[in-house]
């Protein structure tokens, strides 16, 4: 049965890859002909994984390279097969957003036994919470790496500001239990809160237990209304993230209850109408400008495709990506105009960085910000 649904979802696949540019050619700008990369992702049509899209698309059209994108709801079963159909269909190397580190076994080892590339983006493997996985993912000559924020940091700043706006009872809602990403969160939102109430011991802060809500807007407008009527004294809700509907969810429940501007909001995944949420109070703080974190997993397997990169079997590559906060619609508005309405990296950019050493692109990567594109690209 298994090789049945593998079977069917690669002809499904034959009809859905996204073949980006011409085949290239051998050299120049970092083209090469006939290289195969597929995209194992949440979903490709929300609000952050539209973004995501759009970037990859644009990055595989410069250098030449056929995409093939699976979207697996951060479902297990879904996230394991869609390497797994990916391999099949002849791809050369995949970049993946898992959901759980434990699901990370099966695809080092399907990388390994079809010699297929792969890079988490959004994701890394703890080495303490994880320890097999993360030994898998060193010995690995085909675990190329991860490329992942530091989501404890970005967890902490969130709460911490919700603190300084005046907000002192959080309540709290993830989207998958035991999603490595949120669990990070999670850590960082508590140390948050521990920050705050030190340094205000008279004044203290009060974070609850996470709720779930999915991965759309109907789910996570559900369990944000679920939440709030259980907690009415609540005065603020972090939306963890999800890719952007839950929130969409969130901020419409809270709308209902007659609550827009009362209760504060934070999450990680700009909307692309965020500026508008900022100015009419439905968003308090928001982290994220984070989607071009993909295009590094993607030059990291595109490279090890080449044999530009050698991979080690004793280690793997790892870059840490920074995140862009916003608290206002004026802040918002030098992002709109330099990720959005344009790319933060334009099609020369993109081939000179497909030529870039690992250490020219983990700086790279590292320095990315509203003032980088800024400077970059002649605004500043």
């Amino acid at each position: 049965m298994k090789k049945i649904l593998v079977l069917l979802m690669i002809l499904a696949l034959v009809f859905s890859s996204v073949a980006c540019g011409g085949a290239g050619s051998t050299g120049g700008g970092g083209k090469q002909e006939g290289i195969k990369i597929g995209v194992s992702i949440w979903s490709s049509t929300d609000t952050l994984g539209s973004q995501v899209k759009t970037m990859l698309d644009a990055a595989a059209d410069a250098l030449g390279v056929e995409l093939t994108y699976v979207d697996q709801a951060h479902i297990s079963e879904r996230v394991t097969a869609s390497m797994e159909t990916l391999a099949a269909a002849g791809v050369d190397g995949v970049i993946i957003c898992n959901s759980s580190s434990a699901e990370m076994t099966s695809v080092i080892n399907t990388a390994n036994e079809n010699k297929v590339y792969v890079a988490q983006f959004f994701r890394s493997i703890n080495e303490q919470d994880n320890p097999d996985e993360y030994a898998l993912a060193k010995s690995s000559p085909y675990y190329v790496g991860t490329v992942h924020e530091d989501e404890v940091d970005n967890g902490h700043k969130l709460a911490y500001i919700l603190g300084e706006k005046g907000y002192r009872k959080v309540a709290l809602m993830g989207w998958e239990p035991g999603d490595a990403t949120f669990l990070a969160r999670w850590e960082g939102y508590k140390r948050g809160v521990e920050a705050w109430n030190k340094d205000h011991p008279d004044d203290p802060m009060e974070l609850l237990e996470p709720q779930y809500g999915g991965t759309t807007s109907d789910t996570g407008r559900a369990t944000a209304e679920a939440i709030l009527s259980s907690n009415p004294d609540a005065d603020a809700l972090i939306v963890s993230g999800g890719g952007g509907d839950p929130l969409i969810g969130a901020i419409q429940a809270i709308e209902g209850l007659g609550k827009t501007g009362q209760i504060g909001v934070a999450s990680t995944d700009f909307l692309h109408d965020l500026d508008v949420q900022l100015e009419k109070g439905a968003i308090t703080v928001e982290s994220g400008g984070h989607f071009a974190d993909p295009l590094f997993a993607f030059m990291m397997v595109y490279n090890a495709v080449r044999g530009k990169y050698e991979v080690p079997t004793d280690g793997f590559y790892e870059i840490i990506f920074p995140y862009i906060f916003v608290s206002s619609s004026e802040e918002y508005a030098n992002f709109q105009k330099f990720f959005i309405d344009e790319l933060p990296y334009n099609e020369e950019e993109l081939k000179a960085m497909a030529d870039y050493s690992f250490e020219q692109l983990k700086e790279t990567a590292a320095k990315l910000s509203i003032e980088d594109v800024m400077e970059r690209h002649g605004a500043k």
